[in-house]
């Protein structure tokens, strides 16, 4: 039986940086990661989304200088981002938050990525332990915290502090945090995966080079239904994109008018699957172009260029900070769907528990990750809420709108009122919706709610 300080399920981007946080503390940290195969990956790896990237003040909200994302995992710098509703669009080229990234944003190769948060938190000091899985965890309260991690592979491990960054299926996390809630409640009623999560669905495939976007990500809205159900194309490099979507789970076609939803066809009998999305998003945009002009990139992506995975979609949980548990990343669903994975916060949340871990501080973690995320979180979720039930004509209401205000220097309601009705209306319903979620408000499982 091994003995540490602090023990981390899961070596995602926020197990990884709880690892290294811990490390760097003096503690002595472990990551379990079950390890899954990837195309792009020599070895196991962690199960994580191909993101769609930076942008530029994410860098430092995951606690990133400028300069210290290695060119090595990027594989595309951003200008802008550009939203197409059905007959309009916008393009944005500022996020408008300050920051000392020179650029927009920018696009990364995913397994670097981890391999690189991986060979940090090692380098602190972190032991990544890859290939087995967490089956169960005992938590004994009597006389002190201990919590008993089984192993796969027949080992335990023993800490003092535990760290639940096991991503939005929250496999480990539901078990650990049931015998926390009162009794007859469980973590999979309040947070149902087909609720609580999106699915999402990419694949790479190679552009022709006078449709590539080089120096832009695109996102069309308004054209599948879903609540936050949208395609995007991202430039990765060599003329290969990241063409893909996101959509709530268990959605019914007999919820939906296919006339009115430009990748819906008459004769659906259900939601089409990711693939035919693709496929009609790319006959749509570029009608004069054959798919065959789009081929997958075989050797990329988690398998022959495709991939499908969980996102969070869901707003945070707290975690019960009494047992000296802490839940980050796409776990306590700080990761939503609206921001792409949110890799930034995951790193966030996961360095921000480490460090408290390995300092017997972590009571302090739930005012802590608000402390340092409140403003991104606000704005994901008031914007979530604000466009349920946006139908394509909304979005494009909405998109000319938007273009309004970009005419107008000065405050956001200068160029709300500039923009007329709509625009007073959409700033006003999103000011809103900050307001009802302040001190805390977008918490659905709230520290007080746990039974330790």
């Amino acid at each position: 039986m091994e003995r540490v300080d602090v023990a981390i399920v899961g070596g995602g981007p926020a197990g990884t940086s709880a690892g290294r946080a811990a490390a760097e503390q003096g503690a002595e940290a472990v990551v379990v990661e079950k390890g899954v195969p990837r195309a792009d990956r020599d070895g196991l790896g962690p199960d994580s989304t191909d993101a769609a990237g930076f942008l530029d003040y994410w860098t430092e909200l995951a606690g990133f200088g400028p300069d210290e994302f290695p060119d090595s995992v990027k594989l595309a710098e951003l200008d802008g981002a550009e939203f197409i509703g059905p007959t309009e669009s916008v393009l944005i080229e500022e996020t408008g938050i300050d920051s000392a990234y020179p650029g927009f944003g920018f696009t990364f190769q995913r397994a670097r990525f981890d391999d690189w948060l991986r060979d940090r938190a090692e380098t602190a000091g972190a032991r990544y332990r890859v290939g087995t899985s967490v089956t169960a965890v005992e938590t004994d309260l009597s006389g002190g915290v201990e919590h008993t991690l089984k192993l796969s592979d027949g080992e335990s491990i023993v800490a003092d502090a535990l760290v639940l960054a096991d991503g939005p299926q929250r496999t480990v996390t539901g078990r650990v945090l049931d015998q926390f809630l009162p009794a007859n409640e469980s973590l999979s009623e309040r947070l149902p995966s087909t609720e609580a999560n999106h699915i999402a669905y990419q694949e790479h495939r190679r552009m022709p080079e006078e449709l590539f976007p080089e120096d832009r990500i695109q996102f069309w809205w308004g054209v599948m239904p879903g609540h936050t159900a949208y395609p995007w194309i991202f430039p990765n490099d060599d003329n290969v994109a990241r063409i893909g979507l996101t959509m709530p789970i268990g959605l019914d076609i007999d919820d939906y008018d296919a006339s009115e939803w430009a990748l819906l066809r008459e004769d659906d009998d259900k939601i089409p699957q990711g693939r035919t999305y693709v496929e009609r998003l790319l006959e749509r945009e570029f009608p004069d172009y054959d798919l065959d002009e789009f081929p997958l990139v075989e050797d990329r992506g988690k398998t022959d260029g495709t991939e499908t995975y969980p996102i969070s979609s869901t707003r945070p949980i707290d975690s019960p900070t009494d047992a000296n548990v802490a839940v980050v990343g796409g776990a306590m669903g700080a990761t939503s769907a609206f921001h792409e994975g949110g890799d930034h916060v995951a790193v966030r949340t996961g360095s921000i528990a480490g460090e408290l871990a390995a300092t017997d501080a972590l009571d302090r973690y739930n005012d802590a990750w608000k402390d340092a995320l409140e403003s991104e979180i606000l704005r994901n979720v008031a914007f979530a809420d604000l466009v349920e039930g946006y139908d394509p004509t909304t979005w494009d209401r909405v998109f000319a709108t938007v273009n309004a205000m970009q005419t107008v220097d000065g405050s956001l309601w200068r160029q709300a009122l500039a923009a007329g009705t709509l625009g007073l209306k959409t700033v006003a319903g999103y000011k809103w919706r900050k307001y009802q979620y302040r001190d805390g408000g977008y918490v659905q499982l709230a520290e007080s709610e746990y039974t330790v």
